[in-house]
């Protein structure tokens, strides 16, 4: 059996293990949350290097990909210092490959929303979604200012993000990870805040952890586009009143595991065991989209409420 292990520096309460038939092989996925310990994560990958067929970052990136622009993440660099056999990957190849697939789905909503509006809650870490928020027509608007750095500014062209992500990624990849994203118990914290860029959106799109954590307590008639979402985040959706849940990986006993999980399961059940560089990824995004396409992963689509 082969077997990929995500090691998150998110909340333990989300770690789950399933067993799954992929490319002809059973892969065991495991995901295992140390409470925003980076050390207790380092120790992990350590000891399993080597050991295991493929390792997933989670609660974290190793950089953001904007435009094809890779921007690594410095301050992640010491909780993966000791990975030197087993290949590592963060879900950039299938935000970059699955997300934008997206697109179709948004397209068919045409005339069953009030407004075709979108909010994106952090463009440079969810590109893909942007991305298909743009090519299904919709007016968009970022959140990145307003939920990373809590600076209530909304930008709503991607040029914008480009030209952010060029003046800001340099000094936000060295600050701590927990000054911009929420970990460890954090992530099972609501604390609704903007709400008015959320009130304005037929469609929200971005990372769960965001969402979450600052959408208002009414997203009545709402569709959310996220993934990671665990059976609690699904029902919080659902008493808010979101409409449609949208994830873009598959959901697998009962909750949708991060593109970090997916993707090293691909790369356990392929048995690639090549280094991935996403600065450098030479033809490593082809290879995968191949897979995705000879898999037909597809966003998968929940209805939860009228």
């Amino acid at each position: 059996m082969k077997h990929a292990v995500s090691i998150s520096i998110g909340s333990s309460k989300r770690n789950k293990t399933v067993e799954i038939d992929l490319l002809g092989e059973k892969v065991r996925l495991e995901r295992i949350g140390t409470d925003g310990d980076i050390e207790q994560a380092a120790r992990l990958y350590q000891e399993l290097d080597g050991k295991v067929d493929a390792f997933g970052v989670g609660g974290t990136d190793l950089g953001l990909m904007v435009a094809g622009k890779w921007y690594p993440l410095h301050s992640i660099r010491k909780m993966v210092r000791f990975v030197r056999k087993t290949p590592l990957v963060d879900g950039t190849g299938l935000k970059t490959t699955l997300e934008p697939r997206v697109a179709r789905l948004l397209q068919s909503l045409d005339g069953s929303l009030p407004r075709k509006t979108a909010l994106v809650t952090t463009a440079v870490d969810r590109w893909g979604m942007a991305e298909a928020a743009l090519k299904a027509g919709y007016s968009c608007t970022f959140g990145d200012l307003i939920y990373s750095l809590g600076i209530p500014i909304p930008l709503h062209s991607p040029r914008s993000i480009r030209a952010l992500a060029a003046v800001l990624m340099p000094l936000i990849s060295r600050l701590p990870f927990h000054w911009v994203y929420p970990v460890g118990a954090s992530q099972g914290t609501r604390k609704p805040a903007h709400t008015r860029f959320f009130e304005q959106a037929g469609v929200v799109l971005g990372d769960c952890h965001y969402i979450y954590r600052y959408m208002p307590d009414d997203m009545t008639g709402k569709v959310v586009v996220t993934n990671t979402t665990t059976r609690e985040d699904v029902e919080t959706f659902r008493q808010c009143g979101v409409r449609m849940l949208i994830t873009t990986t598959p959901v697998l006993d009962g909750r949708s595991f991060g593109t970090n999980m997916m993707e090293a399961a691909l790369l356990a059940a392929s048995g690639r065991r090549e280094p991935v560089d996403y600065a450098h990824p030479q033809g490593y995004f082809a290879w995968l989209g191949r897979l995705v396409d000879e898999l037909g992963l597809q966003p998968q689509v929940q209805e939860l409420s009228a």
